[in-house]
C-alpha cells in the first residue's frame, strides 16, 4: 500500500493491478480518516484543510501509480488524460487501470518486481 509512496515521482517501469488498487484503498481510508478527524475536533474548516494537505501530497504519487499501471497494460501514460473528458473519459481510463497485465516484458520493461525495495539512488 505504501509502495507507490516510496516510488514518489517514478513514472518509469510497471506497477500491477494489486499495487494500484491497495493504493487507492489506503488513499480513500487515510483521506476518510481525515476528515473524520477534523470533524470530531469541532471544526469543518480543519476537516477540509487536513484532507486537503493530504491529497496534495499524495497527488504526484499518485499520478505516478496510475502511469505505471497504464506501462502495465502496454499504454502509454499520456492516456491518463482521457480522465478529463466528462463521464466517458473517466470510463476509459478505469477500463485501463482494470485490465490485466501484459505477460512477460512489453516496451516500458519486464514485470514489476513485488520484492521491490528502493536503494539509495532510486529514492
Amino acid at each position: 500500500m505504501l509502495r507507490p509512496y516510496k516510488r514518489y515521482a517514478d513514472f518509469r517501469g510497471r506497477s500491477t493491478r494489486t499495487e494500484y488498487w491497495l493504493f487507492v484503498l489506503f488513499y480513500l481510508i487515510v483521506y476518510v480518516a481525515c476528515l473524520l478527524v477534523g470533524t470530531a475536533s469541532g471544526s469543518e474548516n480543519a476537516s477540509v484543510a487536513l484532507a486537503s494537505l493530504f491529497a496534495l501530497g499524495s497527488l504526484v504519487p499518485s499520478l505516478a501509480v496510475a502511469v505505471r499501471r497504464l506501462h502495465d497494460t502496454d499504454r502509454s501514460g499520456w492516456n491518463i488524460l482521457w480522465g478529463f473528458l466528462p463521464i466517458v473519459g473517466t470510463i476509459v481510463v478505469l477500463v485501463f487501470l482494470c485490465l490485466p497485465s501484459t505477460p512477460g516484458t512489453n516496451r516500458f520493461g519486464p514485470p514489476d518486481d513485488p520484492n521491490f525495495a528502493p536503494d539509495a539512488t532510486e529514492i
